[in-house]
């Protein structure tokens, strides 16, 4: 029999809140996190609507007990507290009783240092602490460091699916025997570089987003760190299993650098691994967390690939994006976490915001908190660059 790759520990830093019981609660209550921008420095300040982590950057190091004097950015910042969170609830006290590895994505990495600070690094000595922390690989540094993982570490940056691809590489490490345990997830944090990049894109909305909404009109971005702790058999022994990892593919759309294409053909080849790799037919699959970014390609996309896949029999399905935004290279992670909840509470989640079916498929999210029996929950992350990874879950 193959080896079933366990979760046994989850954490997660949103605008939903910091740590698994309140980004839950507001789940349960379908309250959105998403606001105003406001911490971040920019010309959007309080007219752009995205989803802020409340805690600040000298609140975050207070939690981690860290000196006031530090380069950690506030995507490492962010990345250390849900992953230490998830490694808390795995009940791990010896992190090298088993072959134990960190498997970490950032897209943003520590650019809301370096966009601060860059002007100043000539002339101000003081502030070249921060250059070593600009690169995507920093995080994920400090994250074992503060979990004093040593064994293996690695970064993992495919845009959107970059979390996704994190849990996927973890899984696969530990079904080839490579590693016992493998803390996975991904971490990005706000910056004015995402949100000019996004806006000049013409995909950021003005308004609170409506996925899969006939007048949709572009997503919000947010911010946000969530982690995972997977387990082979032997080192899952005895623990609490929160579920499984059942599930993973990728694929590749070839078709365009920031847009999906027209057939949902890297989405499709994902979810189809996917199923292929866990033994299931598509009928089995109770809820799909849709990647439902909101913007007017993406969710079209989207949804002649579920067709595709699903035919006429589409499961339930919804985004989660209007509660936190899109929080880019964490994404993937974030949506591991709801997933999992959604199966510990048998609970599918509200699609925001949804008002009119889209022309083109007349497909219909699940518009409010639903009871059902969930065994299998099909996660998509899809990312710029044709990067598409789906994931699936069970109890």
């Amino acid at each position: 029999m193959s080896e079933r790759i366990a979760i046994t520990g989850i954490g997660i830093v949103s605008a939903l809140g910091t740590g698994v019981a309140a980004n839950r609660e507001r789940l349960l209550h379908s309250e959105s996190g998403l606001s105003l921008l406001q911490k971040v420095e920019s010309t959007y300040q309080n007219k752009i609507v995205v989803g802020e982590v409340t805690a600040t950057n000298q609140e975050l190091t207070q939690t981690l007990n860290l000196p006031t004097k530090h380069n950690y950015t506030r995507t490492a910042l962010l990345g250390c507290i849900a992953a230490k969170e998830a490694v808390k609830q795995a009940g791990i006290e010896d992190i090298k009783e088993f072959k134990t590895g960190l498997v970490s994505a950032t897209t943003v990495g520590g650019m809301d240092q370096t966009e601060r600070y860059f002007k100043q690094f000539a002339a101000h000595p003081d502030t070249h602490r921060y250059i070593s922390s600009h690169h995507a690989g920093d995080s994920t540094e400090k994250i074992a460091d503060q979990l004093q993982i040593s064994e293996f570490t690695t970064t993992i940056s495919t845009a959107c699916s970059s979390a996704a691809n994190a849990i996927m590489l973890g899984a696969r490490l530990i079904k080839a025997g490579k590693l016992d345990r493998v803390v996975v997830g991904g971490t990005d944090a706000l910056s004015k570089f995402t949100l000019n990049g996004f806006k000049s894109l013409l995909l950021l909305s003005d308004d609170h987003c409506r996925p899969f909404d006939a007048n949709r009109d572009g997503l919000n971005l947010g911010e946000a760190a969530a982690y995972l702790v997977l387990e082979s058999e032997k080192a899952a022994k005895g623990k609490q299993i929160l579920g499984y990892v059942s599930g993973y593919g990728n694929a590749n759309d070839a078709h365009h650098q920031t847009a999906s294409s027209e057939n949902g053909e890297g989405a499709f080849l994902a979810m189809q691994k996917a199923l292929q790799v866990a033994g299931l037919k598509p009928s089995q699959i109770d809820y799909v967390n849709a990647h439902g970014t909101a913007t007017p390609n993406n969710d079209l996309s989207e949804s002649v690939a579920l067709q595709r896949i699903f035919g006429e029999n589409i499961p339930d399905f919804g985004s989660t994006k209007a509660f936190t935004g899109h929080t880019l290279a964490a994404a993937g992670a974030v949506e591991a976490v709801f997933s999992i909840v959604a199966l510990q509470e048998q609970q599918l989640f509200a699609n925001l915001n949804f008002t009119e079916p889209m022309p083109e498929t007349g497909l219909m999210p699940v518009q409010t908190l639903q009871k059902k029996n969930i065994q299998y929950v099909l996660s998509n992350s899809f990312g710029f660059g044709g990067n598409c990874t789906s994931l699936i879950f069970s109890k």
